[in-house]
């Protein structure tokens, strides 16, 4: 039996990739810098009951920065190093973040690209798209009544130059921890957000221009809601092959990330609606032994700070307290985790019914 110790792979800092996508001939549309707090405790953003709700630049801004901004620089011997919003394993920050949207304030319908190296959105396309991902996802409430969504990709070799093929399984770890952010920090703005994760994979991939052996869309996440206006039908989607700058002198393929993706995509509007909210049953075990019921925190015992002073602290290094933690605190992290959080794969009552 093969053992992962035993697989030679050095790590060849001379070639290791830009964490970044660049698009040399495209200009970047600046984002507002100044983004005040929403003052709401980090464990009280959680999903309430929707608003009808026009996204923002400003709004936009606060939800890029801290899901996938950069938010520390450091200086080591061989240079900076740039730390963001969430952690990414290795630090090698392979989730890009796409936006496609309808006419927003001080911002027009098109498909946009998010550059955290200069807080800027690149258009890729111009015009109101979003009926391209209402025709992947099945019509899904959430998407079809968004004014924007959020597309979360991930660039295989910016992770499998240290991983090599298990570079796939970061994919959903590493998005994980740029959705967890975002969903805390639209809560707390009372933005009405929405993980959508199943989709017709190809065109989705065509909207944003990628080539699918080497970047691929992992999740949507429908940004607003608007009860009223429906979304037009889209535009043709045109190939536009722009430019990107390379991310290595060389690149090495891992053909079993392709093949794994492939296996898992789907095909068709039937297949994506057999996925809506159908968790298969589970047959719950009589517990076994001693049982320990949690004690949580009660709410005015939550500590103050804002969601986003949080983040800013914790951010993609993590400081650990040499210090053994409570039973409490540990009660309070597993009672909060297990909430309930809006996703096409689950069924959340309190934050879709204005959706449905």
């Amino acid at each position: 039996m093969g053992n992962v110790h035993n697989i030679s792979h050095d790590l060849d800092f001379s070639n290791k990739p830009m964490p970044f996508k660049i698009y040399p001939q495209l200009e970047g549309e600046e984002l507002p810098g100044d983004l005040p707090s929403s003052g709401v405790p980090a464990l009280a953003s959680s999903p309430a009951q929707l608003e009808e709700c026009l996204p923002t630049r400003l709004d936009l801004a606060r939800l890029f920065y801290f899901a996938a901004g950069i938010t520390k620089r450091g200086v080591f011997p061989g240079g900076e190093i740039l730390f963001r919003a969430a952690a990414c394993t290795g630090a090698l920050y392979h989730i890009e973040i796409y936006l496609v949207c309808g006419d927003l304030p001080n911002l027009p319908a098109g498909v946009y690209h998010f550059g955290p190296q200069d807080f800027a959105l690149r258009r890729l396309r111009e015009g109101d798209y979003r009926g391209v991902l209402v025709e992947a996802t099945g019509d899904e409430p959430a998407v079809s009544a968004a004014p924007a969504i959020i597309v979360t990709t991930s660039v295989y070799w910016r992770n499998s130059w240290k991983s090599q093929a298990r570079a796939y399984r970061h994919a959903y770890w590493d998005s994980g921890t740029i959705l967890a952010n975002l969903l805390a920090v639209g809560a707390a703005n009372r933005i009405p957000l929405k993980v959508v994760t199943a989709f017709v994979d190809r065109p989705v991939n065509r909207l944003l221009d990628l080539d699918d052996q080497r970047e691929v869309a992992l999740q949507l996440v429908p940004v607003g809601l608007n009860l009223v206006e429906a979304i037009p039908p889209p535009p043709e989607v045109a190939l536009l092959e722009l430019e990107v700058a390379a991310y290595s002198s060389r690149e090495v393929e891992y053909p079993a990330m392709g093949e794994m993706h492939a296996a898992s995509s789907l095909h068709s509007v039937g297949e994506v609606k057999e996925l809506w909210g159908n968790p298969p049953p589970l047959g719950i075990p009589q517990p076994q032994g001693n049982l320990f019921p949690l004690e949580p925190a009660s709410e005015a015992e939550w500590p103050t700070e804002s969601i986003e002073a949080v983040i800013l602290r914790r951010g993609s290094s993590r400081r650990f307290r040499r210090a053994p933690i409570t039973y409490r605190q540990l009660s309070t992290m597993l009672y909060q985790a297990a909430g309930n959080i809006p996703a096409d794969f689950l069924v959340c009552q309190a934050c879709c019914a204005s959706w449905r």
